[in-house]
């Protein structure tokens, strides 16, 4: 019996080691190896579901094609694209530079929290929240590409998995950046996910494709392969019609893919808008000084088959491997990277800047993106919204300029490698629990629980003294909190003190939470500097000591500011004193002028003196 259960181990482990060493010889997939021509194949392509079974425009029911399959199928592979930038958070992948995080707003508790599944410090886990793969999906989903994180087969709440089975997963959408079809309708992406239509979201953003009803109002027993008519008149199932003539004789459908996805497709998530109040929209913004001379973000911003999308900082080189990374860099395309083969100044046309009369330490301490990039300095930070963190370009979204999350901008901070670059900026405020000096968020729904109890109407920008001091009192009372609760909110934390007052400190987990901006770029003349030192030097410069918005539910952290020093590391007193100077700088450089004339002349004399003496010994001999 011994050697019998031995021969089959041994026999498993060889079928092991067959099967893997099969798999590493697999060959590549027929789309993942290019034979070099820069055309993009024609895609004629049979639709299959999430099983991998081909549909048939004659299917009852008809199902949603599955991108995971029909684009993965024979042609593409999954699992190398779900390693890239935009999939790939939730594994463990090098964070990088510090990123516009998801930003979760409840405003009935006077919740707004950076989330991020990368280690970005300030940024908190969506699990220490309280959200769920499921509960993230539906919070972000309407700007999600899909996959990674949210595409979970599984859930440890049992009513969570249950919807899974209903709404299915959110795969990865290919069509979301590679559809060209100008009937491509993004927005209609959120408005499935806000049904839980997960299975079906991808198919309705394409041109051919009608999505109706909600999983959201199935019974978590509804069978969307065997759909049964609700007992319930008025609830319409999920269900996709495909338009007359998608198929042709073969039962393959065309969709028109391109490599170099056009800009519209990266503006759905990555757009950025500045808050006025003259309320003068995108038409009175310029463009991107690159998309202005030609450039589309891919051009900078470029991948292969694993999706590893370069981000174009700094540094970046040590968290990628993606080999043209150090050449994306402003540096690398305006003036070249040390140690290559080749040279690579001038990417695209790219001039090579002079920075004529500029001193050397500018370039030491200041990133490219101090001068050139985001909107120009003010002496109280605007506000911008952005994609990610407001929706824009869905449907229904807030168009109030006092929408939550308030992101103020430019904030011109310190970064990690110790450069001054203009940054967004956001304060969180939520409730959490302290422990050895650590704040842990408490999860939203424990929040929710609290506030029902308390029973006091509120909004994000109305909360009150008294309403932060009857929910804590709710929170304490709570045993299986893991620490002494607490409300983070316009950068002071908050706890009850012994005597169940409010008692207000500074902490850490307060702190803003900012990130890099990168664009828009603007063109060397409307750059900081080009009108003198006084853009940035002058006694009361923005670029120092502009005042940066304190956002926060309660008015009295709404009532103060910081000024932008404070975010430098910098002595605002040295700064001050150079600044003074640089009212003298013109007797400066006069008297350094003059003096050196005059020291020329001495030079001279001596020079002419020596000449005349020598020639005078020589004439005596």
């Amino acid at each position: 019996m011994n050697k019998t259960c031995l021969l089959l181990a041994v026999f498993f482990v060889c079928l092991s080691f067959a099967a893997s060493a099969a798999e590493e010889a697999k060959p590549p997939l027929l789309g993942d190896e290019s034979d070099g021509s820069r055309a993009v194949p024609v895609h004629w392509i049979p639709l299959l579901d999430e099983a991998g079974v081909e549909i048939s425009p004659d299917d009852d029911p008809l199902l949603p094609f599955s991108p995971r399959q029909t684009c993965a199928n024979k042609c593409h592979s999954y699992d190398a694209i779900q390693t890239g930038w935009h999939f790939n958070a939730a594994v463990n992948a090098a964070a990088g530079r510090p990123g516009h995080p998801w930003i979760f707003v409840d405003a009935a508790t006077g919740t707004q929290i950076p989330l991020s599944l990368r280690t970005w410090p300030g940024a908190i886990d969506p699990a220490q929240a309280g959200l769920t793969p499921w509960k993230f999906a539906l919070n972000f989903g309407r700007q999600l590409p899909g996959g990674g994180y949210v595409e979970t087969a599984s859930s440890s709440d049992p009513a969570e998995t249950m919807r899974l089975f209903v709404s299915g997963q959110l795969e990865i959408n290919c069509l979301a950046c590679h559809d060209a079809d100008p009937a491509h309708d993004q927005a209609e992406y959120a408005v499935q996910i806000a049904r839980q239509n997960l299975r079906w979201a991808a198919a309705s953003t394409s041109a051919f494709a009608f999505v109706s009803g909600s999983a959201k109002n199935m019974p978590d027993t509804y069978d969307y392969q065997m759909p049964e008519p609700p007992s319930d008149p008025q609830l319409i199932p999920p269900s996709i019609a495909y338009k007359n003539g998608t198929f042709d004789d073969k039962k393959r459908v065309f969709f028109n893919i391109v490599r170099k996805i056009p800009n519209e497709r990266c503006y759905f998530c990555h757009s950025t808008s500045a808050v006025n109040e003259a309320n003068l929209g995108e038409w009175a913004e310029d463009e991107d000084v690159h998309v202005a001379a030609g450039l589309a973000c891919v051009d900078c911003h470029r991948n292969g088959l694993d999706h590893n999308m370069i981000r174009g900082y700094d540094g970046e080189a040590q968290f990628s491997n993606n080999p043209l990374a150090p050449a994306a860099t402003c540096e690398g395309c305006h003036l070249g990277v040390e140690g290559l083969d080749a040279p690579v100044a001038g990417r695209f046309a790219a001039p090579q800047p002079r920075h004529a009369g500029i001193p050397l330490i500018h370039f030491e301490k200041l990133a490219c993106t101090a001068c050139h990039s985001g909107p120009w300095p003010q002496h109280q930070t605007g506000r911008v919204k952005t994609s990610l963190a407001h929706g824009l370009g869905t449907h229904d979204v807030d168009k109030a300029n006092d929408a939550a999350p308030l992101i103020a901008s430019p904030v011109f901070a310190r970064q990690a490698n110790g450069k001054i670059a203009p940054h967004n900026l956001v304060w969180p405020a939520y409730w959490a629990t302290i422990k050895e000096n650590e704040g842990t968020p408490i999860p939203i729904t424990i929040v929710n629980q609290a506030a029902a109890k308390v029973r006091e109407a509120s909004s994000f920008a109305s909360i009150t003294p008294d309403f932060i001091r009857n929910i804590l009192q709710q929170l304490a009372s709570d045993s299986k909190l893991p620490g002494r609760p607490a409300y983070i909110s316009g950068g002071v934390l908050r706890q009850l003190d012994e005597k169940g007052q409010i008692a207000a400190s500074a902490q850490e987990a307060a702190k803003p939470y900012l990130w890099p901006i990168a664009h828009n770029v603007r063109p060397a003349a409307q750059s900081l500097g080009a009108r003198g030192c006084a853009d940035c030097h002058a006694s009361d410069s923005p670029f120092f000591f502009g005042n940066v918005a304190v956002d926060s539910p309660l008015s009295s952290d709404r009532e103060t500011a910081k000024r932008m020093i404070e975010f430098q590391g910098l002595c605002p007193e040295y700064i001050k004193v150079l600044a003074f100077t640089f009212h003298f700088r013109f007797f400066y450089k006069l008297t350094l002028l003059l003096s050196a004339l005059v020291i020329a002349m001495i030079v001279l004399t001596i020079i002419v003196n020596s000449m005349n003496r020598w020639m005078n010994i020589r004439n005596d001999e």
